[in-house]
Parts: structure tokens; C-alpha cells; sequence
């Protein structure tokens, strides 16, 4: 193992983020401060243990180190949490309130806007308030800084509907929201916005007005970050055809941005013949070319992947300007580390995996010495070079697209197959057509000359849509995969690390990890039942591999979240169509097979008082009762009763009828602030026991 090490000696700081990451993502798997207690004691006991050990030795100062960082990021989350966290309402209120407006983000795809507004003298509330606004009803003078009053039914910050999906309660907690409504009229300006709009607002709204056609939200996204004015259909065909990257300010937009400032930097210097002789070129376009980065990255709203683009970008500029190779893994390795230390909450969402994975990805196959002599320049015709090109091209988006794919189908639960494809097209489209056209229109906008450059965008983004609804149209766009386990999710991570970090040999042990995950994924059968969390909404899968839901006129949203969550891709159907199901205007009984047995759900569709003696009578004869509402106690399922009292504590389940597994929401004994404390639930049923 010492000589494995010492081998493998310039690639142990790349493992520092991956250790202070384990750390905290023990804080948010482990649900209360004695278990959280009990992992740092763990680590700073192996850290005790691994003093026994020969001293100097590399395998001692890793397994120090490692238990050391882990221990401090449990302890950095844990700290961040209880400091600046903000905890949520406790309960739903309806109040008039008199509040200053705080930002103003607007979303003219759905015709409204999100204010964040801060209370004035209503302690009770939390401190910061997200309300929904809409265009119609939104009265003149509302902006930063102004004062408005109005009714609202403020609400907590909804956890996930239903188990894996996505959780703005934690996100709301750590960004300082405690609250989130809709605003109702009469709506009054107290006192009117008087400062302008923040530069990015103003950029926003005068890319909107000057870029025609349909893609003026993504012309506006691009330069940005803010997607509000993508219309949902483009911004699905985005996400299914691996392209809804572009749309996030992130290491394309930022390089591309900083390449363009050093490339006319030093063009210019190039005119004056003191510059080009005595001036170290590179390192003054290089500190342009950064200042460039910082603003851009301040402008767009510093999100996690465009600080992480800063920060190596800014790493890359400072070895280019020492005239040394700066494209490498510690590069990548800094700036995870530098997020992790700022914003340690950003390890469990989606942008940070997902845009440090690819990076990783890219980087590492770089860095391969096979790749790099496949990409060498050498003495060859033009057809041939244009082909290795596109063909490294390919590879590298293969590789993205594989290291992506377990994330995508852990948060999202489905991944793009034919993403690299139409990257391939997008990617130098972007880059080399759309951006500097958009960045010529606003520059020649200054003089009033930029309407020929915006109509050449608005073709460019034709075409880039052309590209996004041609390959989100195929029915092998992407695959879809039920809720996953967080075990093979982390056993398929720590798998690809292994392999991506490590330069020996011994870097394929970690297809075994990976290997175990994708059988885990392959193996999941997909949920029997799903359940909302206000009870209002039930999928079920049928017995030929669809999904029917209870309500037909079920919102978009959770439609889409439900058939993901099945792994399904198609339109569900109405339950009460189905032969096994038997519905009236009030209740719904449906039969399902699973587990080796017949199961009977009773469902209640409407809020009509039930006779108690029928109520009591259905119910004995159902395995699982399930309702939007208070069910009295002559109601006594045989396994099951999910009414309003228990999703309220639990939150939305997905029932698998095969093992007799209920997984929910919220858990017991779950003690992060963000959470609500459940009521216990009922013990698992085991095929056979009934």
C-alpha cells in the first residue's frame, strides 16, 4: 500500500474536497445530532487509530488527514446550519402584511414574478418571504427597495412531493427564505422603487425587448443566467436533448467570455510597438481577462457552477501567466474546494455534482496519454484533421455523458443517451455563432446599429432549437429510471471518483463500486404506489407497465413528477377507467397484485361527508386507505391508512407492494431544521404475513 501511494503521491490532494465532502454529506444522509455526533467521534477515533501505524509513512497521513476533514465538514455544514439557516413557518397563516421588497425575479414565460420581501414590524414571521406575483395584478413602483402591502396565505416551504424529488425546504433554509406565498389583491406601493434595477435586471429586460423570435429567453439566459423567459416547451426540449447546460451561467460562457477578452486584449496591445516589445503581454490580458470573469460571474448572480467556472478559470490564468500547464485535476480539485468551504450545503444539489463530474470527466480524459497523442497535431490533410477532431469531440461528450448519467437519474430520474450528439452540433454553435453575435448586438446596441447582429442571433437560436426539439423528439432521447436508493447512488460516485482520480492500475477496483450501484439501479422495481404529500394525488402502476393517477385534471407539475418518479414516459391514465377499478363520485377502490397477493385500495376522490357505518365497512375490507382529509377512527384499514394527520407527518410515500417497503418524505427522528417531526409509521409489510 506504501508503495501503491508512493506512486500515486501527486494525486493525493485531489482525494482533500472528496474527504471534507464525505463529511458533510454525512450530515444531511444521518438524520439527528447524535448520529451526526457519533460520525465525527467515528473519524476522529480512526484518526487516534491511525497513529499506531509507522510513523512517515503515506497510508498513516491519509487515513489522518481523511478522518480529519471529514469530521470538519460534518462540522462546517452542521455550524452553517444552525448560524445562518433560517427556519421556516411553522404552520400555513393567512396575513396582511407590510413588507420591503428585497429582489424582484422575473418570469415572463409564466406571466409573473418572484419577490423575495423582507417583513417590517411582524416578528412573528420569518425574516425573509418569497412571494408569487403575478403580471396582472402587479402594481407600478414595485422593485428593490420599495415598500408594498397585501394579503397572502403564507405557507412553510414545500419539502419534496414525494420521495426523491426535488427539496426546496432545504434549499429555502439555507438561502434564508422561511416563507413562500402567492400575493393576493388589493396590492398597495407604500413607497415606490427609486434606485434602477440592478444591471443584470436591466440587461434581462433589454435583451427581451431587442432579441427577436423565440429564442429571446435564451438569448437572455445566455448572458444572464436567468431562464424565466424560456418557454416551458423549449426549455423541456432543452433537458431532453442534454443541452439545458447552455442555459446555466457556467465553464462554457465563462471561458468563452474570458478567451474573447485576452484575445482582443492582447490584439490591441499588439498595435503599440512599446507594448509588443516591453510588456509582459499575457500577464496584463490575463488580469483583463479575469477582471472580465469576476464581473461576469457577479453580474449572473455568483451560482455555484459559475463560481466554480471563476475559480478555476481564475487558477488557469495564474499558471498561464507563470507559463505553466494550469489544465489539471488540482485545478478542478481547488475550486470544489473553495465551494465546499463557502457553500457546503451546494454538495447534495445537482448543479454542484453535475458540473464537477463533468469537469472531472473531461479533464481526466485529457490528461489520458492515449487521448492526448490521438488529438496531437501533426502533418495531415485537412479531412483528416476536421475527423479526429469530431471524433475527440464525441468521446469527450461520451464521457460526460456517462459520468452524468447517475446523477441525472438519482435527482431527475431520467438522463440524456444522445446528449454527446447533439453537443457536438450545439457546443461550437454556441460558442462561436451565438455568443459573439449576442455580444456584438449589445455592444453595437451602445451606437443603436445592433438590430442586424440580433436577427442573425435569433437564426443561430432557430437553429440551436431547431437541434433541441429534433433530438428531444426521439424516443431513445433519454432513459428513465424509477426512485433510487441513496447506497447505490454513492456506491456508483466513490466508483467513478476512484477510477477518474487515480492514475495506476489499481484505479479499476472502482468499477467494482460501480458495478454494484448499476445492478442495485437495474434491480429496482419501480414503486407500486405513489402518494402525494397533501394526499390529493395517487399514481399507481398497472399490471402491463403504465401509470394511472386518480385525479385527470392533476397539474403539470405533479404529473410530470409522478410519472418520473415511476420511470415512465407517456401520459398517464385515468384510474377510474381501469377493469380493476371501481369509482363513484366520492371514493375509488382499486385492486393491485403484488408481493404474491391481491391488494385492495380504497381512495376518497371528493370532500363530501361519507356515511360513517359505509366509511367503516369499505375500510375494513381495504388493505390501504388513502385521503385528503381527517379520517375518523371507525375507519380501520387492514395494513394502511394515509389520510391528512399522517402525510402530514410523513410527507408523500411510494409504496412497493412486492417487499412491503414504504418510503417517505420525512422520517422519524429526523432533526434537520428544515424538517418536521413525523409520526411513526406502520411496520413493513413482508410478502406472506397476511
Amino acid at each position: 500500500m506504501e508503495l501503491w501511494l508512493e506512486e500515486e503521491r501527486e494525486r493525493l490532494p485531489l482525494w482533500v474536497p472528496v474527504a471534507l465532502g464525505t463529511g458533510i454529506a454525512a450530515w444531511f444522509v444521518l438524520p439527528n445530532r447524535l448520529e451526526w455526533l457519533a460520525f465525527c467521534c467515528a473519524m476522529l477515533a480512526a484518526a487516534c487509530g491511525a497513529l499506531v501505524l509507522p510513523p512517515g509513512g503515506r497510508v498513516r497521513r491519509a487515513i489522518v488527514a481523511g478522518s480529519l476533514l471529514a469530521c470538519a465538514g460534518c462540522l462546517l455544514v452542521w455550524a452553517k446550519a444552525m448560524m445562518w439557516g433560517a427556519p421556516p413557518l411553522p404552520h400555513a397563516a393567512f396575513v396582511e402584511l407590510t413588507g420591503e421588497v428585497r429582489s424582484v425575479d422575473r418570469l415572463p414565460a409564466r406571466q409573473m414574478s418572484r419577490v423575495l420581501v423582507r417583513p417590517v414590524g411582524m416578528p412573528a414571521l420569518p425574516s425573509l418571504i418569497r412571494i408569487n406575483l403575478d403580471d396582472a395584478i402587479a402594481p407600478a413602483g414595485v422593485g428593490e427597495g420599495a415598500i408594498i402591502r397585501f394579503r397572502a396565505r403564507l405557507m412553510p416551504p414545500a419539502p419534496p412531493s414525494l420521495p426523491g424529488g426535488y427539496d426546496f425546504a432545504r434549499r429555502a433554509y439555507f438561502d434564508g427564505i422561511g416563507a413562500t406565498g402567492r400575493a393576493l389583491q388589493p396590492i398597495s406601493v407604500l413607497r415606490p422603487a427609486t434606485a434602477e434595477p440592478p444591471l443584470r435586471a436591466r440587461l434581462f429586460a433589454h435583451i427581451l425587448e431587442r432579441a427577436p423570435g423565440q429564442g429571446a429567453g435564451i438569448a437572455a439566459a445566455l448572458a444572464t443566467g436567468d431562464q424565466g423567459a424560456i418557454a416551458e416547451a423549449d426549455a423541456a426540449a432543452m433537458r431532453r436533448s442534454g443541452l439545458a447546460h447552455l442555459l446555466s451561467i457556467s465553464g462554457l460562457h465563462v471561458t468563452a467570455l474570458i478567451a474573447a477578452v485576452i484575445f482582443l486584449s492582447m490584439r490591441v496591445m499588439a498595435l503599440s510597438r512599446r507594448a509588443a516589445l516591453d510588456w509582459p503581454l499575457m500577464l496584463v490580458a490575463a488580469c483583463g481577462g479575469a477582471l472580465a470573469g469576476i464581473g461576469y460571474t457577479l453580474l449572473t448572480g455568483a451560482e455555484v457552477p459559475t463560481v466554480r467556472s471563476c475559480v478555476a478559470a481564475l487558477l488557469v490564468l495564474g499558471g498561464l501567466a507563470m507559463g505553466r500547464d494550469a489544465i489539471t485535476l488540482r485545478l478542478v480539485a481547488a475550486g470544489a474546494l473553495a465551494v465546499l468551504l463557502l457553500w457546503p450545503e451546494a454538495l447534495v444539489g445537482p448543479s454542484f455534482q453535475m458540473s464537477f463530474a463533468a469537469v472531472v470527466a473531461l479533464v481526466a480524459l485529457g490528461e489520458h496519454p492515449r487521448f492526448r497523442a490521438f488529438l496531437l497535431a501533426r502533418d495531415e490533410g485537412m479531412g483528416r484533421r476536421i475527423a479526429r477532431n469530431l471524433a475527440g469531440m464525441l468521446a469527450t461528450g461520451l464521457a460526460v455523458e456517462l459520468v452524468l448519467a447517475p446523477i441525472a437519474l438519482f435527482h431527475f430520474h431520467k438522463a440524456g443517451v444522445l446528449g454527446s450528439v447533439a453537443n457536438l452540433v450545439v457546443i461550437p454553435l454556441t460558442t462561436l455563432v451565438v455568443m459573439p453575435l449576442e455580444a456584438a448586438a449589445l455592444l453595437f446596441d451602445l451606437c443603436g446599429w445592433g438590430a442586424p447582429f440580433w436577427w442573425l442571433t435569433a437564426r443561430a437560436l432557430d437553429l440551436l432549437l431547431l437541434v433541441a426539439h429534433g433530438v428531444a423528439s426521439s424516443p431513445w432521447a433519454v432513459v428513465l429510471a424509477p426512485v433510487q436508493s441513496g447506497l447505490a447512488f454513492g456506491l456508483i460516485l466513490f466508483g467513478m471518483l476512484w477510477c477518474l482520480l487515480w492514475r495506476s492500475r489499481w484505479r479499476w477496483a472502482g468499477l467494482m463500486p460501480v458495478t454494484a450501484g448499476v445492478t442495485m439501479i437495474l434491480a429496482t422495481p419501480a414503486p407500486a404506489i405513489l402518494i402525494s404529500g397533501d394526499g390529493r394525488h395517487v399514481a399507481i402502476r398497472t399490471a402491463q407497465g403504465g401509470m394511472a393517477m386518480l385525479r385527470e385534471r392533476a397539474g403539470h407539475y405533479m404529473r410530470e413528477a409522478m410519472t418520473e418518479s415511476l420511470g415512465h414516459d407517456g401520459m398517464p391514465e385515468a384510474m377510474a377507467a381501469l377493469p380493476q377499478a371501481r369509482c363513484s363520485p366520492d371514493l375509488c377502490a382499486v385492486r393491485l397484485r403484488g408481493g404474491g397477493r391481491n391488494w385492495n385500495l380504497l381512495l376518497t376522490r371528493s370532500g363530501m361527508r361519507i356515511d360513517p357505518a359505509i366509511l367503516a365497512r369499505d375500510c375494513a375490507r381495504a388493505d390501504i386507505v388513502v385521503s385528503d382529509r381527517r379520517l375518523p377512527r371507525v375507519c380501520r384499514p387492514r395494513w394502511l391508512k394515509a389520510d391528512r394527520a399522517y402525510l402530514a407527518a410523513t410527507g408523500g410515500l411510494a409504496i412497493d407492494l412486492d417487499h412491503g417497503v414504504i418510503r417517505s418524505v420525512k422520517a422519524r427522528n429526523d432533526e434537520h431544521p428544515w424538517m418536521t417531526r413525523p409520526v411513526d409509521r406502520p411496520r413493513p409489510f413482508r410478502a406472506g404475513q397476511l
